[in-house]
Formats: C-alpha cells, structure tokens, sequence
C-alpha cells in the first residue's frame, strides 16, 4: 500500500540514549525511505545525562525528517508525550504516532498503524496482548503490571481493550487535539490507560505489536499515581459522570 501521500509524525521522548541512538535511528529511517512520507520529533529535556540532546540536534541537521525538541521545562515522561503531540500538531500532521526509544516498539510495525488509519479508525492501540503480540524478553515484574494493569483497569473503569498499558499508539490529529488541551491526571505510566480510557468510544484498533522492555524498574511512586488515577476514574463511572473525550 502506497503511504507516501499521508502526512504523518512520529513522536519519541528521548533520555539517555545514547548507547543505542545510531540503531534505534537507522531502523526509523529504513522506515521513513520505505514508506516514503513522515516526520520525526525526537523530545528531549534534562533527565538525560549524556549525549542525547547534542546527538537528536546534530541529526535534525543533517536529516530534515528529524526534529529535534528540547524541552527543560518537561516535570516527567508524560509532558515529554504531550510536548511532542503539541508539535506535530501545530505543524498540521493528519495522524501521529508515539513509540519509545531504545527499541522496545519495533519501527517496523509503523505501516500497520497507517493502514489502520486509511481504514477509517480514529484511534490505533499498540496491543501485545492480541494475536500476534508479544513481550518478548520482559522482566516478570514488567509482565504483572502489563497483565494485571490491563485486567484491573478493564474490571474498573468498565472498558474493553486487550492492552491497557502500551505506549505505541496513533491517533488522528482531530483527537490529539482533544489530547492535548485535556488536563491529564497521569503523571508517569497509568498516562497509557488514562489515554485509553478517555478515548474508548472512539472509533479505535488494537493491532498487534512486539514489545521489548528495557528494564524492569517501575518506582513506587509511578504505581501510587496509577492507583490514584484509576480510583478518580473509577469513581466518577460508578457515580455516573465518566469522563470522554
């Protein structure tokens, strides 16, 4: 199928990636010379320690499909999501994907979401958890969350996706604008399932994805917002003022 008409943008926080910052960038541009179409915002801020900002900078010029975003004011991973939405946005991109660095999202998969998007879907969940899925080498406490989160937050909040937790999803540029100018409770990782939620009755897929987690380490103070969250959510469903966007 011919995507090079489509005007698309991909969204990537970036933080400490230096290790595997010419890999991760080579597979995104096998893709973009594929699919002949596509922008790149690669959002960084000051939790990176190495060379992230002065490598995405470097990129951005020798690559116009690359932009490069530096954001100090970001307080956390969401803002890094909701910075690069507000830049595609802005910049008049039809559909908009997120996927996170290091190669924990396959680049390849990215064909999938347009085609999802040519077919009419608004919104398009990154699923591990449907046919064809996986989580491939992740930790056994990443897979309880991923599994757990998805179970209780489907029991909850009442919805219906097989994947409540992943992170590489796409939407139309009608609903990131929704996104954006909507006041997220999230702070760190339930932002996926707040996401979710708020859009379930949207037109929306899950197409499958392979997932490869970088590290096991999920802080206390990410799952005490998760639960704090969920409970607001749960909360204003069963007192009959749920929230959609």
């Amino acid at each position: 199928m011919n995507y090079s008409k489509i005007n698309w943008a991909l969204v990537v926080p970036m933080a400490n990636e230096e290790a595997e910052f010419d890999i991760f960038i080579k597979e995104i541009q096998k893709v973009l010379n594929k699919l002949g179409s596509g922008k790149v915002y690669l959002i960084t801020d000051t939790v990176s320690k190495d060379r992230t900002t002065e490598l995405c900078n470097q990129l951005s010029e020798k690559d116009k499909r690359f932009v490069s975003v530096f954001a100090p004011e970001n307080k956390n991973v969401v803002d890094a999501y909701l910075r690069g939405y507000k830049e595609a946005y802005n910049n008049g991109h039809e559909f908009i994907i997120e996927m996170d660095a290091g190669l924990s999202h396959n680049p390849n998969t990215i064909p999938e979401f347009l085609k999802a998007y040519t077919e009419g879907y608004e919104c398009v969940f990154g699923s591990r958890f449907v046919k064809g899925g996986s989580m491939g080498d992740s930790p056994f406490k990443r897979r309880i969350l991923s599994i757990g989160g998805t179970f209780l937050s489907n029991t909850l909040l009442g919805t219906k996706l097989k994947d409540m937790t992943s992170g590489y999803q796409g939407f139309t540029r009608e609903v990131v604008g929704k996104l954006i100018a909507y006041p997220l409770m999230s702070k760190a990782h339930f932002y996926q399932t707040e996401v979710r939620y708020l859009f379930r009755k949207r037109k929306w897929k899950e197409i499958p994805i392979s997932y490869k987690a970088p590290s096991p380490r999920v802080s206390d103070k990410a799952i005490k917002n998760s639960f704090e969250v969920l409970w607001v959510l749960f909360l204003k469903r069963i007192t009959f003022k749920p929230i959609s966007l």
